[in-house]
């Protein structure tokens, strides 16, 4: 690929990914690259992080940050954090993607639409999961009275997991972004470490394998990361809140554990491109997730 940015028209910006919890943003922003950064699962608020995602075409370099879901924020530091970095990453971009789901709209996207009255900054609105909506002809109502909510650059129904509209959509954010240069090389696809991404692999396999034991009691610290005769040697702790959550993780003769560690390793494997020797480690540190301070030391740093 021969990059345009020593011609008039390349285009590079950001693109921010906003939404209400589990409406696939994570998957949109996976299917866009054509390659997975951002973890997923079928548990709301499995992105805790915000996470970047370059997609570099010809003419342009398109900067996706995906972003936790903004929701009504409960007591807890985690809840507050989670927040703040989606609200954050709102600032300094130039489109907005607000990200709903099908034909259904609820409090929290209302909450999302009060917030992006008072941006300038050009809004698409994507309708997601267009392949679960099984009355089609309810569509164009719904974009109809979506349209009258505010100005929108666009409405763009899709279906990140089907990949439909995708070409499409990213079309229309290229046009919308200002004529720069490129910020990052052609083949780099985050700004995040191998190290970040070992964290987030294991922590996936977290929520779906206990989701709906332990949805959000769980995270995941990496200790160590070395690289021995091209192998990436990855010493992980996993943290919970109480020795029963302990007892839940590591399953029957650890067989619950010894999951976790495989389908993360196999997932790191095809991702680093090397051999992945993975050790876990399930520790308990009380209320980590209502404390700001234990939240920074666990790397929750608005970074």
């Amino acid at each position: 690929m021969t990059l345009k940015h020593d011609q008039a028209g390349h285009r590079c910006g950001y693109v921010a990914i906003i939404g209400r919890p589990n409406v696939g943003k994570s998957t949109l922003l996976n299917r866009i690259l054509g390659q997975k950064i951002s973890i997923t699962s079928r548990r709301p608020q499995t992105t805790r992080h915000r996470i970047l995602g370059i997609k570099t075409t010809e003419d342009a370099q398109l900067l996706y940050v995906d972003t936790p879901g903004l929701h009504r924020a409960g007591g807890r530091a985690m809840n507050r954090y989670m927040n703040r970095v989606a609200t954050a990453a709102l600032q300094d971009v130039d489109v907005i993607l607000f990200v709903v789901e099908g034909t259904r709209w609820t409090s929290e996207d209302q909450d999302i639409l009060e917030r992006l009255k008072s941006t300038a900054v050009p809004v698409i609105l994507v309708v997601n999961k267009l392949d679960k909506v099984s009355d089609k002809d309810a569509l164009l109502p719904h974009f109809q009275k979506l349209s009258e909510t505010r100005e929108f650059a666009h409405i763009i129904p899709v279906s990140a997991r089907a990949g439909r509209n995708l070409a499409i959509l990213e079309k229309e954010v290229a046009a919308l972004l200002p004529v720069a240069p490129p910020l990052y090389p052609e083949d780099q696809v985050t700004d995040r470490s191998e190290r970040f991404l070992a964290a987030e692999l294991i922590r996936e396999k977290l929520m779906r394998q206990l989701g709906q034991e332990l949805p959000y009691a769980m995270t995941v610290e990496v200790e160590k990361f070395s690289m021995q005769n091209d192998v990436a040697h990855i010493h992980a702790v996993i943290w919970v809140e109480r020795a029963g959550q302990k007892a839940i993780v590591i399953g029957k003769e650890g067989a619950t554990l010894k999951e976790i560690g495989s389908q993360a390793r196999q997932d790191m494997e095809k991702i680093f491109d090397r051999k992945v020797f993975l050790r876990l480690w399930v520790k308990v540190k009380e209320g980590w997730s209502e404390d700001e301070r234990a939240l920074r030391s666990l790397g929750y740093d608005e970074t």
